[in-house]
């Protein structure tokens, strides 16, 4: 599971054109899930995402989390991050997980996310999404679940 996160200081998102959900002063955060993931990827991911310090202190630091500064976060499913540009110049999303599966576990990450009492709005999986923020420091993060797993066996 890949994230990409960018701090906010407002976002938005329009769905199919009609649907729309803000937040202020959060995270952005674009989700791809990849063919073999499963619940340890969900559970890493959001331990992450709500312990993250990335939010600026008293003293302009980065020391506070999502949970510290009781901000947002908007959700956004993303198969593209998994988009393998190797061979030619048309993606391949052969490691992105399929359709039915994957939004399966964009479902419980929702569920589990639910969990920490974060206040979260999300895009609606597989629809068509057009994506507003204003990305505040500029600080955009890359988390890899993958990364973390095999590091810890």
């Amino acid at each position: 599971m890949k994230v990409v996160v960018q701090r906010c200081s407002k976002a938005s998102i329009l769905i199919d054109d009609s649907i729309k959900r803000n937040i202020d002063n959060g995270l952005v955060v674009l989700l791809g899930i990849h063919k073999d993931d499963d619940i340890n990827d969900v559970n890493y991911i959001i331990k992450k995402l709500i312990n993250l310090r990335i939010f600026e202190d008293e003293s302009n630091k980065m020391n506070y989390s999502i949970q510290d500064i009781n901000g947002s976060i908007l959700l956004v499913s993303q198969f593209t991050l998994y988009a393998n540009t190797k061979e030619g110049n048309r993606p391949s999303f052969t490691d992105s997980m399929k359709y039915n599966d994957a939004k399966e576990l964009y479902e419980l990450f929702i569920d589990n996310l639910k969990k920490t009492n974060i206040n979260f709005k999300t895009g609606e999986f597989g629809s068509d999404m057009k994506v507003n923020l204003i990305n505040d420091g500029p600080v955009t993060i890359i988390i890899d679940s993958k990364e973390n797993l095999y590091e810890n066996k």
